[in-house]
């Protein structure tokens, strides 16, 4: 499957991002024609080849009316710092940019597809929420300032382009390196993480590292959460191509962040198994605790007759359940059933997709339970329905699930 790795072992941030998927396509200069015909006011996009340590990659160079700002939202060419990363500002105070619904305006009335506005419109509001939870105000008060704000959006909406241009159908992120310290902004310095990236990163599996400045911005965070399927390490992959997208700033090391293109063999999903060896409950007791646990959500919950200590026969209780909810099903059996401990394993899975039918026959309603993948196909009555139609029809199990099969086959 075509698979796109991004290594963000020096943080992340939208220009740097844009950069370097911009060299994973197949034509770069007809991408920035398409970026100066969206017409964000005074916006323009340059990309120029650039080395970091030694490391040659590509810096996107975003001017709003002739200024650049870098990936941490310090303009070139001016004297004052206008904000954090892309400008954004902290908090609602002092500026009166656009608004949350002013930047879903312009992002709506851009001439592109509707999934890329809708990427775009997402990545905003996930921005704005953040800046509304470390300022205590809500998205829609949230002020950017008028620059940053079309910096980033030209950063989002582009990183959107090139996206949906390479339509990757798994996107897998490395751990994000954060950085430690303060950082200048608007109202004086904030923690790094800023708080509007701490915030964009729950869930996210970061480290600060031991470089200090900020290596993440709130650009660069939102547009990973956004995009990202799965976080860890550079999945099995047969790399195609390198994209390297470097930051204007020197932190002693290559700042860079990497993408890497090419193919992965599709992953099994995961799901966990636990077990407990039980010779000391009920018939009654088991049958209960296997029924609470499929109420509760587990996959599958089975019994298997053991042999054990002192020659007991015993029950092997088996609940698999999705990854992340082993302790609540571990909590039900030991509640549940005489066990003193559950064994816990993480197999791997084959699985097909499953779907339900509901025909009409001339005997009725029936659920026909089709599933398929893998090169496979099958297809199975619903045995409640089977069992329903042999008592109305007077018919023996297997006589009525013959007749439905016999009506559903199509006609010579």
């Amino acid at each position: 499957m075509r698979t796109l790795y991004i290594e963000c072992s020096m943080g992340a941030a939208g220009d740097m991002l844009m950069a370097a998927l911009s060299e994973l396509i197949p034509d770069r200069e007809a991408f920035v024609r398409r970026m100066g015909t969206l017409g964000l006011p005074g916006v323009e996009l340059e990309f120029t080849g650039a080395e970091s340590h030694a490391l040659a990659g590509t810096h996107a160079a975003v001017r709003v009316h002739g200024l650049e700002e870098d990936e941490h939202g310090h303009e070139h060419g001016h004297e004052k710092e206008h904000g954090h990363e892309h400008g954004h500002e902290h908090g609602h105070h002092h500026h009166h940019g656009p608004h949350l619904g002013d930047v879903l305006k312009l992002i709506d009335s851009l001439p592109v597809s509707e999934r890329v506005r809708a990427d775009a419109g997402a990545v905003y509001r996930s921005i704005a929420a953040a800046e509304a939870e470390a300022h205590g105000t809500s998205s829609d008060l949230v002020h950017f300032h008028e620059v940053g704000a079309l910096d980033a959006i030209a950063d989002v909406v582009g990183v959107s382009l090139l996206m949906e241009e390479l339509s990757p159908e798994r996107v897998v992120v490395s751990p994000v390196r954060v950085g430690y310290g303060t950082v200048k902004c608007a109202h004086g310095l904030l923690p790094v993480p800023a708080p509007a990236t701490a915030a964009l990163l729950k869930g996210i599996p970061a480290y600060a590292g031991d470089i200090e400045g900020e290596l993440c911005t709130p650009t660069g965070a939102a547009l990973i959460g956004h995009f990202a399927d799965s976080f860890g390490p550079m999945p099995l992959m047969r790399t195609e191509a390198i994209g390297v997208g470097l930051g204007t700033r020197d932190f002693g090391a290559a700042n860079c962040l990497r993408a890497f293109w090419g193919e992965s063999e599709r992953e099994l999903p995961r799901v966990s198994e636990l077990r407990c060896n039980i010779d000391d409950a009920t018939p009654e007791e088991l049958g209960f605790a296997m029924e609470l646990l499929l109420e509760k959500g587990a996959l599958d919950v089975f019994s298997v007759p053991v042999g054990m200590k002192k020659s007991r026969p015993a029950t092997l209780l088996c609940c698999l359940c999705e990854t992340g909810r082993e302790e609540e099903m571990g909590r039900l059996l030991l509640r549940h059933t005489p066990t003193l401990g559950v064994r816990i394993y993480r197999p791997e899975r084959m699985t097909l997709e499953r779907s339900i039918e509901l025909r009409e026959t001339e005997l009725g309603p029936v659920r026909f339970k089709t599933a398929s993948g893998w090169g496979v196909e099958k297809s199975k009555l619903e045995y409640d329905d089977v069992a329903r139609i042999a008592r109305e029809n007077d018919l023996s199990f297997s006589e009525a699930a013959d007749r439905l099969r016999a009506e559903r086959r199509p006609g010579p």
